[in-house]
């Protein structure tokens, strides 16, 4: 069996440049190096794999044989893996973080910062994003166990002595019903009118705000860890609770949920950007920490 030596980057991406440009004159002028350098980075690959990749008799432009055209993919592939290592690289050298990892309040639609996350893929391309959605205290317990970098939280856990904060603006809650619950077909509501309906309530996975109640009007609750079984249960009319405007414009658009007159249960829901002392946010984490809080701040429910 013949002995297959190992390519360098070199030989790949000189072998790529002849066949993209469809000469060796042309791959000297994209390298910037003499023909006569090409054709010996393509002998050595040659060599080195012990097969025959380009045609070069009987035409002045080389073609592909049959071993070149089944490695070419592999040689792309082979070439492109490399180059982002060596961006890595480069980046960490610059002080750039190799991940970032972002925990998000399930109360923040994911399509008002979805603009924002791509354009952070854009500007950092090196830099991998890992993306956690965490109910009341579920996003402050990931950056104190170290498993999130940066946090927009809600205000379940406004003040820890571990974690800084800043302010990110705030969300608009308003308390909904489907057209057909008792609440929204009254025509007026009494005070304390909705303690005698069921309320969702959505429950923290974490134990920072054990025995803690946010917006709890009602003795009867039913307790969600999801924020999307909340809204197919409030369509469904199964009793009545706080979401944000910005997940259910399409639903008080289209009839499927009512906003009740229950003006001591609308209220504004800030948000901050929370990091742990120890750990200040690096170039990426800042740009989107930045980032972030420009386009909450914008957004027309602040």
């Amino acid at each position: 069996m013949p002995t297959v030596g190992a390519p360098t980057l070199d030989q790949l991406q000189t072998f790529l440049a002849v066949v993209d440009e469809g000469s060796f004159v042309g791959a000297a002028r994209r390298l910037n190096r003499a023909v006569s350098a090409i054709s010996y980075a393509v002998s050595n690959l040659e060599a080195q794999l012990g097969l025959v990749l380009l045609d070069r008799e009987g035409s002045r432009k080389p073609v592909l044989t049959e071993a070149g055209h089944a490695l070419l993919a592999d040689a792309r592939l082979i070439a492109a893996d490399l180059q982002a290592l060596r961006a890595r690289a480069l980046a960490l050298h610059s002080g750039l973080e190799p991940e970032v990892s972002l925990a998000l309040d399930v109360m923040i639609p994911l399509d008002r910062v979805a603009g924002l996350l791509r354009e952070f893929q854009e500007v950092f391309p090196t830099v991998t994003l890992r993306l956690h959605v965490e109910a009341l205290g579920g996003v402050a317990a990931l950056l104190l166990d170290g498993r999130a970098h940066l946090g927009i939280s809600g205000p379940a856990v406004s003040e820890h002595p571990d974690l800084e904060r800043s302010d990110a603006g705030s969300l608009k809650l308003v308390p909904v019903a489907s057209p057909d619950h008792p609440l929204a077909r009254a025509r007026t509501l009494a005070p304390g009118a909705a303690r005698g309906h069921l309320q969702l309530v959505l429950t923290d996975r974490s134990n920072l705000t054990e025995g803690r109640d946010f917006t709890v009007a009602s003795p009867r609750t039913w307790r969600l860890a999801d924020l999307g079984a909340k809204l197919e249960l409030l369509r469904e009319g199964i009793g009545w609770g706080n979401m944000p405007v910005g997940m259910i414009e399409e639903d008080l658009a289209q009839g499927r949920l009512v906003e009740l007159p229950m003006g001591d249960m609308s209220a504004p829901y800030p948000l901050s950007a929370l990091w742990r002392r120890d750990r200040p946010p690096g170039k990426a984490t800042n740009w989107l920490l930045r980032a972030l809080v420009r386009t909450l701040k914008a957004d027309p429910e602040s």
